[in-house]
């Protein structure tokens, strides 16, 4: 593979998501695409996404778990809090673009139908691996517990953690992350590059911001806004 490219936190937006694949001229047969997870919620096509991830996994495309897709999975096990924590975070637009009414998507959990489509969801998403670790990355939604061999970090953390990652890694490898908007960062949408090897590419698509692709090795920068 000559290049990887990296994108993460789609939350739905497939228009530009397509347009960005299309900026970066992305080739299956040529370059490794990493997704780092969040395709669900707070956009306006999930299910579309949703579709779109599975068909780039078939042809080679490494696919994580974001903490949005695990909302989902703690959902359907009614977890305690779970559709109400879910809901808070988008869950309405999920099931709207899955063709539920505006009454069947309220959070009050007897009113979520598990239909055909959403259970082949819920499998393809339970499926998908919390990280991907390469000679020189390591690849995560949101980050690794600062000196914790990886295999054992706190899962839920690998798509939770915030400022514990940011401010404390000192790790060997370069971690490339999301979840965490880079205007928290650093104040602007453009991908953060911070001093302790650790990358951030949510550029804040869904509230208006940029979508971001990162191209390793080179660190160029695609995004749509």
């Amino acid at each position: 593979m000559e290049r990887m490219l990296v994108i993460s936190d789609i939350h739905g937006e497939l228009v530009k998501f397509e347009r960005l694949l299309e900026m970066a001229c992305y080739d299956a047969n040529r370059d490794q695409l990493l997704l780092l997870g969040d395709y669900i919620d707070r956009g306006p096509h999930s299910r579309e996404v949703i579709a779109k991830v599975r068909e780039l996994q078939q042809v080679g495309a490494i696919v994580l778990m974001g903490n949005h897709e695990k909302m989902m999975l703690d959902a359907y096990r009614n977890k305690e809090k779970a559709v109400e924590r879910w809901f808070r975070n988008g869950a309405k637009q999920t099931l709207l673009s899955y063709g539920y009414a505006e009454d069947e998507a309220t959070g009050r959990p007897a009113a979520i139908r598990w239909t055909g489509e959403l259970l082949d969801v819920i499998s393809f998403v339970d499926k998908l691996p919390y990280y991907y670790e390469t000679d020189e990355y390591i690849f995560v939604h949101a980050g690794v517990e600062p000196g914790m061999p990886l295999a054992a970090c706190d899962p839920h953390k690998l798509l939770w953690i915030r400022g514990e990652f940011h401010k404390g890694y000192s790790g060997p490898k370069t971690v490339i992350f999301g979840h965490s908007p880079a205007k928290l960062l650093h104040g602007s949408d453009e991908v953060y590059f911070g001093a302790n090897s650790i990358i951030g590419i949510d550029g804040g698509c869904v509230y208006g911001g940029r979508l971001n692709c990162l191209e390793l090795p080179s660190r160029h920068i695609y995004y749509v806004e």
